[in-house]
């Protein structure tokens, strides 16, 4: 069974670009274009990843992840943004993102990222 991403970000033509990408590995199991919408698709999909973009109409990604983080506390979380993560990770941790990513990054490292946060726990089998 593959892990489920929800795509968040205010502009479509970004949202389908890294479905495309990640599609091969993982399933996208939604697109939402601001935090008020994410916040629903987390309660409706119960998607394993949220890949959010940091700002955004309507709600943006710092409010979202919080209130995310609330309902879901198991979800992974990635927060993207345009700006570079030397100045954005503390405030990723602050609201709390499992992960920050440059829009600007490699696509393997956003791949990396992803599998990294999505991989099996390495907890002992129950006999």
């Amino acid at each position: 069974m593959k892990h489920r991403i929800l795509l968040v970000d205010d502009h479509e033509l970004v949202r389908k670009g890294i479905s495309c990408l990640l599609i091969p590995t993982w399933e996208v199991c939604g697109e939402a274009k601001n935090g008020k919408e994410a916040i629903e698709s987390v309660r409706h999909l119960k998607p394993d990843l949220v890949l959010l973009d940091l700002s955004m109409p309507v709600m943006g990604g710092t409010i979202a992840a919080r209130e995310i983080r609330r309902v879901a506390p198991k979800i992974k979380i990635v927060l993207l943004s345009v700006h570079e993560p030397d100045s954005l990770e503390a405030l990723a941790k602050l609201v709390g993102a499992d992960a920050f990513l440059s829009k600007g990054c490699s696509t393997e490292h956003l791949r990396k990222t992803i599998a990294s946060l999505l991989k099996p726990s390495l907890r002992a089998k129950p006999i």
